[in-house]
This record gives C-alpha cells, sequence and structure tokens, in this order.
C-alpha cells in the first residue's frame, strides 16, 4: 500500500457507501401531522414509543411506521332496514384520527389498514344498529339529529376500544323510494297545518280570555264608582260646576235653590 494514502480514507469510504445503500434506510423524515413507531429487528415493535415530526436517525436493519395524525374524512353509502322493514339508502361522513399516544399499539394489534378494517365496518354496523329502531319519517323530524348522535356514540365508543378517536358522524342524504318519500312529505305537511292551527286556537282562547278579564275590571269599577255617587256628592258635584260656570265673563243670573236642589243660570248670552 502506498505510504502516502491516507487511512481514514477506507473508513470514510465505507460510511459513504453505507450512507448510498441504506440511506433511505437510515434516514426518516416525519412531517407535521404525523407521528411514528419503530419497528426493532431485536427488540420487536416498540409500542410505548412514539417519534413525533422531525429527521430520525435508525439502524438499517430497522424499520420505521410513520402514521397521519390528522383529522381525515370519509364517506360510507349503505342501505339499511328501518323498524318497519323498508330499505333506507343512507349517505354518512365521519372524521377520524388515530390515537397518537396509542399509535404502537395500533399498529401491533390492527396495522396501517385500520380505517378499512375497523373504522369502515364500525360505522356502518352503528349506523344499522341505531337506523333499524326508527321509522323513515323520523328520519325526516327533528329525531334526525339525535339519531345521527346516537350512531356517533355507538360507533365512537368501540372504534376507541382500538385505538382511534371518532371526531363525528354527519347523515348526508337518506334515500328513499318516491311514494314513501311523498307520502311522509304530505304527512309532515298535515302535522304542520295542525300544530298551527293549534297554535292560533290557543291563541284565540288565550285573546278571549284577556277580553275577559278587561271586562270583568270594567265592570268592577263601574259598580265601585255606582255605588260611592251618592245623590248628596252629585248635587255637590252640580253646585261645583254651577259655580265655576258662573265665573265665566258672560252676563248671567245665579239663583239658587232649583227643584233638586241645584243652583239655577238664568240669562246667559
Amino acid at each position: 500500500m502506498n505510504p502516502s494514502f491516507p487511512k481514514w480514507l477506507i473508513p470514510a469510504f465505507g460510511l459513504f457507501l453505507v450512507i448510498i445503500l441504506f440511506g433511505s434506510r437510515l434516514f426518516v423524515k416525519i412531517e407535521s401531522g404525523e407521528a411514528g413507531v419503530q419497528y426493532d429487528l431485536v427488540a420487536g415493535l416498540k409500542v410505548d414509543r412514539v417519534y413525533d415530526q422531525g429527521l430520525k436517525i435508525i439502524a438499517p436493519w430497522n424499520r420505521m411506521f410513520v402514521y397521519s395524525t390528522r383529522i381525515q374524512e370519509d364517506r360510507s353509502v349503505m342501505e339499511v332496514l328501518s323498524a318497519n322493514g323498508l330499505t333506507i339508502r343512507a349517505e354518512l361522513s365521519y372524521r377520524y384520527r388515530p390515537i397518537e399516544d396509542k399509535i404502537g399499539y395500533l399498529h401491533n394489534e390492527v396495522g396501517e389498514n385500520y380505517h378499512e378494517r375497523i373504522v369502515i365496518p364500525e360505522i356502518r354496523s352503528a349506523t344499522r344498529e341505531v337506523i333499524g329502531k326508527y321509522l323513515p319519517e323520523e328520519l325526516y323530524s327533528s329525531k334526525r339529529d339525535s339519531i345521527q348522535t346516537e350512531i356517533f356514540n355507538l360507533a365512537a365508543e368501540r372504534i376507541q376500544e382500538k385505538y382511534i378517536e371518532l371526531d363525528a358522524v354527519l347523515i348526508r342524504d337518506v334515500g328513499l323510494p318516491d311514494k314513501l318519500k311523498q307520502a311522509i312529505e304530505r304527512k309532515l305537511e298535515q302535522e304542520q297545518v295542525a300544530l298551527e292551527y293549534e297554535f292560533r286556537l290557543t291563541r284565540a282562547e288565550k285573546e278571549a280570555e284577556r277580553q275577559r278579564i278587561e271586562a270583568e275590571g270594567k265592570a268592577a269599577a263601574n259598580r265601585i264608582l255606582s255605588q260611592s255617587l251618592t245623590d248628596k256628592v252629585l248635587r255637590d258635584k252640580g253646585i261645583e260646576a254651577t259655580l265655576r260656570l258662573a265665573e265665566s265673563p258672560n252676563a248671567k243670573v245665579v239663583v239658587v235653590g232649583g227643584d233638586d236642589g241645584l243652583p239655577l243660570i238664568l240669562g246667559s248670552n
């Protein structure tokens, strides 16, 4: 060997070859919104060790499995049976993501295709189970929101056991045969008309009650007033009114002591 040849070039060249051959296995880039779990060829999968975003260096014989931790959305269209045995086409959208600190357990028990193996089947199962308790027309009424919430609660509880978090379930569309749909719409319209009539009737009854109470109040006031107006009170009031009239500038003669005891005004212009 040439004594002038640097000895450090040999290991440097070997390291360079390793990087060239195994660079893709040595360096793992975990993007934002992702997390990783490492499989060690000797120790096995490290389920409790979750790697966050950034550049990671691992042994070339190991492997890093990277999962998206962002909320993901998908849709599912299925046919379900209602409580009366009619077939309903339901379209749902749902949002989900893996529980970040449980990714190792998710990978160990389910794998990277957890959406197809867990999320979709559980969403479909919960939807069929919940809608099967209701009639088709109830999906067109205010119960639609409660049905949607019930599907979410049931599915979320089940998939959480597999280290997946369900963020929301929304009923996008409900498909029924045209005749049944028209019949339900007519029924709902009739219910709205009945509710409106009931409201008008209640309002009319309240208005009649108000008028009755007002009339009774006026009648009571008139009774009290008539009981307080004695002949003496009326005579005194008449005298006061006559005297005020006599104070006006018009020429007149006031004669005290008429037939009813009230003053008389004579000669007014």
